[in-house]
């Protein structure tokens, strides 16, 4: 947290324009403005008050009655229905058909498969020796035939493949390249080095020229007609007047937001002044006849008729209980004599010898209460 304040930001001369132009524009713009935010405060009050007492409430109900309708039906149906007849049909699709279709697999599929692949694994060994034994030497020898046979060919085919180039070369390669040479190469050169390559030359320098002379005539045409009627255009014209405009719309820019914070100002004044008179006209009054006429009357009532009522009516279920209790009392007592009376006393319990003092008595060193240390 930085507790140095800030450098304040730097004041830049203001020209006489701005200062000429702010000061009817803030009073033109509070005018329009102050409407506006009056309008938009009244509208945000509503708007709370709205929302805290109508709004809200109704949503919250809205949502405890789509849950209501829409949620608790689909869960209670999801928890009581579909799980309980979910996992029924799970349990019957188990005892129906996995278990029947792992023993199909265990004791079926498993030793079928089995027996398969013992019968493949002999017949690829019968294939494989077969391979390894026939086959291959027969292949053998059948390739190294082939290869003889191809170099004796390829020997022969190389020989006629010589003399044939040989005789092409020395008697029609040669001679042709000798009179190509002499009548077609050395003229050729001869004509490009001392006619074309100097016409050429000619002609790209006139060319150059020509063109270098067409594009500075076009480039001052373009720059006197296009360029500088743009520049003064944009130098002596536009700029100022977009200068005027920027200086406008800063100026009504912060008139719009000095304008909008003074009219928050009047409308929160204006809004206390009224939320003022009404707790004067009636908040005060209500709160006066509150305390003065109904509190006490209520504290009359309170005083005069609830504790009485109250109290006679704690008093009245006091003795109800009471009351209840000797006829539960009787009622049990009646049940047990005729008990009795049918079916005779009941007997008693059997004394059963523990090996324990019958009293209450604490045990001592002196006194001999199991088996081995009695007298």
């Amino acid at each position: 947290m930085d507790l140095q304040k800030p450098p304040p930001e730097p004041q830049y001369p203001e020209g006489c324009l701005a200062v000429a132009i702010r000061i009817p524009v803030r009073i033109v713009v509070l005018v329009l403005v102050l409407p506006v935010r009056m309008a938009w405060d009244a509208l945000v009050v509503c708007g709370r008050f709205l929302t805290d007492t109508v709004l809200r409430p109704m949503g919250r109900a809205l949502l405890w009655v789509g849950r209501a309708v829409f949620v608790w039906p689909w869960v209670a149906l999801w928890r009581w229905v579909l799980v309980p007849v979910g996992k029924a049909l799970g349990w019957l699709g188990h005892v129906l058909v996995v278990v029947p279709l792992r023993w199909l697999y265990t004791y079926v599929l498993t030793p079928v498969g089995h027996a398969v692949a013992w019968v493949a694994r002999g017949i690829g060994a019968c294939l494989e020796w077969l391979y390894a034994r026939v086959l291959a030497p027969v292949g053998r020898g059948i390739l190294w035939l082939l290869k003889g046979v191809g170099i004796l060919l390829a020997a022969v085919g190389a020989g006629v493949y010589a003399a044939a180039a040989w005789l092409v070369r020395y008697l029609l390669v040669v001679p042709a390249a000798w009179l190509v040479q002499y009548l077609l190469v050395v003229p050729a050169r001869w004509l490009y080095a001392w006619v074309l390559a100097p016409v050429g030359r000619a002609l790209a320098w006139g060319a150059g020229a020509v063109v270098t002379g067409i594009g500075a005539v076009l480039y001052w045409t373009a720059r006197i007609l296009l360029v500088l009627p743009a520049l003064a255009l944009w130098r002596w014209v536009l700029a100022p007047v977009g200068r005027f405009l920027a200086v406008v719309a800063r100026e009504v820019g912060e008139a719009l937001g000095h304008a909008w914070r003074v009219a928050g100002r009047i409308s929160r004044a204006v809004g206390r002044a009224l939320g003022t008179l009404f707790r004067w006209i009636f908040v005060e009054p209500l709160r006066w006849v509150y305390r003065s006429v109904l509190t006490p009357v209520g504290h009359v009532v309170r005083d005069l008729v609830l504790r009485p009522v109250a109290e006679a009516a704690r008093v009245v279920g006091r003795t109800a209980r009471q009351a209840l209790t000797t006829a539960r009392d009787t009622v049990r007592q009646a049940r047990a004599d005729l008990r009795r009376m049918l079916f005779g006393e009941p007997r008693p319990p059997v004394a059963v010898d523990r090996r324990e003092p019958a009293g209450r008595d604490t045990r001592t060193l002196g006194s001999s209460t199991t088996a081995l240390t009695k007298d």
